[in-house]
């Protein structure tokens, strides 16, 4: 969820023959002649509550309980798997759609690379290793050496490098080990000289950021407090906190900084600014605005003094000159803007430096004496310059359409990398000289298919209250009539769906299907705003927005009327359950991966009480009513015929625990609703999504096409 993702999108991609509306049909007819599944059994119990005089029945709930440490739900959960199994070994398109995944996954991969003490670290993978490793090069086009290589961490290659930082020197290097998909992290130092891994060990960390120290010293970074013994993975994450790590010394000697007790779900993440002297604090509830903190490091008693100490607004710090900080923020700005605040005074005033314009803002950095930001213009990004006190210095020109971002450097240095991505473009990474207002390629990957046959179209459409909503459509150039195709959101969290290259959704392409990609409200596309009408009491409107998409695909003749599939993660996955219950006859397949499925006890779990925010609380009468009216597990409608459902989740998902898919489609099999699938797949040693090793991404992918081809009427075959 917070993924800002992890998550933090599923996302797809193949080649075939065109289907006309009325093959596809035929196709999707005869599928549903497969033998009907005899599903587990699944005990149903007799919880029954009435919040708020409500009666609401929970016969599953006993699947809340660990899978770790629960043989009932182990039991379950291997049985379901059996089934699911069964079912998808039946799928023919399940190996084609496999081996091309394997080919169009193995091409390499970099990160934006960050330079300290003259070295450049940055991550890599050479195609299908299941982690990226860590490497550094002493110059900026010098031989990359390998730091660190999570990929002999594990057998299953399940345990991944997570956050890391380098040292202003760069002469060590603080990362965090992510086991299993978990959201826990622990943190160990490595000297980048020697490759040594120091004694140095922090546990418990989680959803956390890294900062140095500016001598090296140390670093900072947030905890919560350690579980009760076997109840890490189900834990509630409350009362986060900001410790100092010197080197060192033991964990227990930790110098507590920060701490919100009388706001126990607050989230910190910290900073330190590029001249070292001022810590920063950034504490949100995750969905809306976040207060903000800066600690003096040159003061003895790290006092922490509250810049902003409400939560109406973003305020994100951009950079500083001295104590003028420049600073990104919603305030009366709902599309941002850029703001500075001379914290020398005891009050400090605000001032104007880019006011708010017609696009939205997205990030902004102080490098090379300028300000740089990323402008959405309709989802796609433009990146402006300006100076210090805000005048237009040009833009940077960039490849095509698409997503640009990074830009992160010492506000003097005018040297900084971007990275450049779209639909039809893997992601290439740019050296950027400020001064002189040129790019030139750093790094970019050779991929294992034709990209000018891949057509990426986007469109305009109206939701069910006239609001105008885009939506992209990838499919090949020669697919011009209706193609079974895939329809992707996800719509929360301010989160925004921009364009980048998807290896996976390719598959789907080419073998002549269409994937499209709705940025419906809920997100950020279009700012505060955007969020807000899909927040909350308002989150209908997200529901409205997705079934209008599929609804448009069909008239426009893109997507035969018995052939769309849809898929979402996360809170898309509470998305694809919630429409799938408010219009089954829509849909020919749906794949809701980790979702959010019980809306009325999601807060009693791990991170739940971090989303609080985005949903409102169950404990409340008004946000329970809203919360009931659309949560995917209460409103199975039975006696309707619902799509075929392959629901995704796995034992480690620390974040969205699995019970939510559990109990929804265990809920599924128990109703009247047809006899299509209603299957659930489990992987194990996986979480929410990050740190997922490639092999078991392209196996879950291939999976949830093959299921999906199937009951769309897309005919898989081999070739490109």
């Amino acid at each position: 969820m917070i993924n800002k993702i992890s998550l933090r999108r599923a996302a797809l991609f193949a080649i075939a023959l065109l289907f006309t509306t009325h093959l596809a049909s035929a196709c999707s007819e005869a599928a549903t002649t497969m033998p009907t599944i005899a599903y587990p059994e699944t005990r149903r119990g007799d919880v029954v509550e009435k919040p708020f005089g409500q009666t609401v029945s929970d016969p599953y709930r006993w699947l809340e309980n660990d899978v770790r440490n629960d043989k009932q739900v182990a039991a379950w959960v291997e049985s379901q798997n059996k089934v699911t199994n069964a079912h998808l070994n039946t799928l023919p398109g399940r190996d084609i759609f496999k081996e091309r995944l394997k080919q169009l996954y193995n091409f390499e991969q970099f990160s934006i690379p960050v330079k300290q003490g003259g070295r450049y670290f940055y991550l890599h993978n050479s195609g299908l290793q299941n982690q990226p490793i860590l490497h550094v090069r002493d110059s900026v086009n010098g031989a990359g050496r390998v730091l660190i290589d999570p990929n002999n961490w594990s057998k299953d290659g399940a345990t991944a490098l997570a956050e890391w930082s380098a040292s202003d020197d760069g002469r060590r290097v603080a990362y965090a080990v992510q086991d299993g998909g978990s959201d826990w992290r622990t943190i160990r130092v490595l000297d980048v000289n020697t490759g040594k891994v120091l004694n140095d060990e922090v546990k418990w960390a989680r959803l956390t950021s890294i900062a140095w120290i500016k001598d090296g010293s140390g670093f900072f970074y947030a905890r919560f407090p350690e579980p009760k013994q076997g109840e890490a993975f189900q834990a509630v994450a409350e009362n986060q906190t900001v410790y100092f790590h010197r080197l060192g010394t033991p964990q227990t000697q930790d110098r507590l900084v920060y701490a919100t007790p009388d706001q126990p779900t607050l989230v910190h993440t910290v900073d330190i600014t590029a001249d070292g002297r001022y810590l920063t604090i950034v504490s949100t509830p995750v969905s809306v605005g976040n207060k903000l903190t800066v600690v003096d490091l040159q003061s003895t008693d790290w006092k922490p003094r509250k810049l902003v100490d409400k939560l109406d607004d973003e305020w994100n710090v951009v950079g500083n000159v001295g104590t003028k900080f420049f600073l990104r923020t919603t305030q009366d700005a709902p599309r941002r803007k850029v703001v500075t605040m001379d914290i020398a005074a005891a009050d400090p005033v605000i001032t104007a430096v880019l006011p708010e314009q017609d696009s939205v803002l997205g990030t902004a950095s102080l490098v090379g004496g300028r300000i740089l930001i990323s402008a959405f213009v309709d989802v796609k990004t433009e990146i402006r310059r300006y100076t210090l006190d805000g005048k237009a210095d040009g833009v940077v020109k960039l490849p095509g359409i698409g997503t640009a971002g990074g830009f992160k450097s010492d506000p003097d240095d005018p040297e900084t990398f971007f990275i450049f991505t779209s639909y039809n473009a893997p992601a290439v990474i740019y050296r950027y000289d400020v001064a002189s207002n040129r790019a030139q390629v750093w790094a970019q990957p050779k991929v294992a298919i034709d990209l000018n046959r891949i057509a990426v179209e986007q469109r305009f459409y109206k939701s069910k209250d006239g609001t105008r909503i885009p939506m992209f459509i990838i499919r090949r150039k020669d697919v011009t009539a209706a193609a079974p195709t895939v329809l992707h959101a996800y719509g929360g969290y301010g989160i925004p769906i921009l364009p980048e290259f998807l290896p996976a959704p390719l598959g789907w392409v080419e073998q002549g299907g269409v994937y499209a990609i709705a940025n419906i409200r809920g997100g950020s596309e279009y700012g505060k705003a955007w969020h807000e009408a899909g927040r909350r009491q308002n989150k209908q409107n997200v529901f409205d927005d997705f079934i209008a998409a599929g609804e448009y695909l069909k008239a426009q003749g893109i997507t035969p009327p018995n052939g769309l599939a849809i898929q979402g993660g996360s809170n898309g996955g509470l998305l694809i359950g919630a429409v799938v219950n408010q219009r089954p006859d829509l849909f020919a397949a749906a794949l809701p991966q980790v979702g959010v499925m019980d809306m009325l006890r999601f807060d009693q779990f791990t991170g739940g009480k971090l989303w609080l925010d985005e949903y409102g609380s169950p404990a409340r009468e008004a946000d329970f009513r809203n919360l009931l009216k659309y949560s995917p597990y209460h409103n199975i409608q039975s006696g309707k015929t619902y799509p075929a459902i392959l629901a995704t989740t796995a034992d480690t998902d620390d974040r969205v625990v699995p019970s939510h898919t559990f109990k929804y489609i265990s809920a599924l099999q128990a109703a009247k609703i047809g006899d299509k699938p209603h299957l659930v797949r489990i992987e194990t040693r996986a979480g929410h999504g990050s740190g997922k090793p490639i092999d078991k991404t392209i196996e879950e992918t291939a999976d949830m096409w093959a299921f999906a081809a199937h009951w769309t009427g897309l005919n898989v075959r081999n070739g490109k």
